[in-house]
């Protein structure tokens, strides 16, 4: 290799991460953690979750330091995971306690820890740079999963399709009138053309919709003693790690869609979408709704509906990746309803130049 060939591979700048870094990621629901170690790839990463003797969640690097079986193939002890081919004993913090049959723990016998952090009822993963390996904040609250004026429930999708797509989703709630005639859906002309206002800075995106004087929805007249005519909202709220889509509606004329204490039917939705690879994600989300009378039957009603929703939304979703791969090269135009989505991806990538 000559000198000059050196020094440019010297020079040259480390590769950019693939994903935003410094940042909580959702790695599942505190439901998840119970008598068996969980394996699950977070960006690009094998890990294993688990809880320790005290309750507290744990993630280790999913490769035991011996011969490479993942620990989530192991089993949980009051002290930690134990590997499920030699034995080999890890705590929380990724430290060897034990090796069967022998005395002495070699001092490398250990495994990287990830930052981890339990909160409203979600279990949360730092990813770090080699400047932030641990976190300089905590994971963000989600109120509506401890608030006794709402019931809800969640679960997880594995998506063979880039997370970025489910952002466009869910930033792009035009697409209910087509996509979800049977459930959230309602006139798909109210929905194309609904009043729609885009906010954003450096890290968020807000997209707000009005759609006043709608007729109300499926799912909404199943779970609400409407009168008539609705007036319907849609406030998106895009992070990096995360969504918060608070959806509803209320009599015409009754509420001022400006309020945030207005009343009405509410559906407040968190959307915890993680890459597992550059092709592959995990999205993990919750539904909190105020149901007023009858509230445990009508909660699961609207559960059952929106689990109808997001089986439609995947087909979709998995359908448009595979024919973005097999018509690589074409072009695709954007149109008004983009906007939100355009915005967030801009602030994925300078996030990721600066990661």
């Amino acid at each position: 290799m000559s000198t000059s060939t050196l020094a440019h591979e010297i020079a040259a700048p480390a590769a950019l991460p693939k994903f935003p870094l410094n940042q909580w990621y959702v790695a599942g629901f505190a439901w998840e953690l119970k008598d068996q170690p969980l394996g699950r790839t977070l960006l690009g990463k094998p890990l294993v979750l688990f809880r320790t003797a005290d309750g507290r969640p744990a993630a280790l690097e999913d490769r035991c330091c011996h011969r490479a079986l993942p620990l989530s193939h192991g089993t949980l002890e009051e002290r930690g995971v134990r590997c499920g081919y030699h034995g080999l004993l890890f705590n929380g913090d990724g430290q060897c306690l034990e090796v069967p049959g022998q005395a002495k723990i070699p001092s490398k016998a250990k495994v990287p820890a990830y930052p981890v952090r339990e909160r409203d009822q979600l279990i949360w993963v730092w990813f770090g740079n080699a400047d932030q390996p641990q976190p300089n904040c905590e994971p963000p609250a989600y109120e509506f999963h401890s608030n006794d004026d709402y019931l809800f429930e969640g679960g997880a999708y594995h998506y063979d399709a880039p997370y970025q797509l489910i952002h466009d989703n869910l930033l792009d709630l035009s697409h209910l009138g087509y996509v979800h005639l049977r459930t959230i859906g309602g006139n798909a002309s109210i929905h194309m053309n609904a009043q729609m206002r885009v906010d954003s800075d450096d890290t968020h995106v807000k997209v707000t919709r009005h759609m006043p004087g709608s007729q109300p929805p499926p799912t909404y007249t199943a779970a609400y003693p409407f009168k008539g005519k609705v007036d319907r909202w849609q406030e998106i709220e895009f992070h990096v790690s995360h969504l918060r889509i608070w959806t509803g509606a209320a009599d015409a004329g009754t509420e001022s869609l400006d309020d945030p204490q207005r009343g009405g039917f509410h559906m407040r939705g968190f959307h915890g979408v993680t890459p597992e690879t550059e092709t592959t994600s995990h999205y993990f989300w919750t539904m909190a709704t105020n149901p007023k009378d009858n509230r445990e039957a009508i909660a699961a009603k609207v559960v059952e509906q929106t689990v109808l929703t997001f089986d439609e939304d995947k087909g979709v979703i998995e359908a448009q990746y595979q024919n973005m791969l097999e018509f690589a090269d074409r072009p695709m135009v954007d149109i008004h309803v983009d906007v939100g989505a355009n915005r967030a991806r801009r602030i994925i990538e300078q996030l990721r130049q600066q990661s």
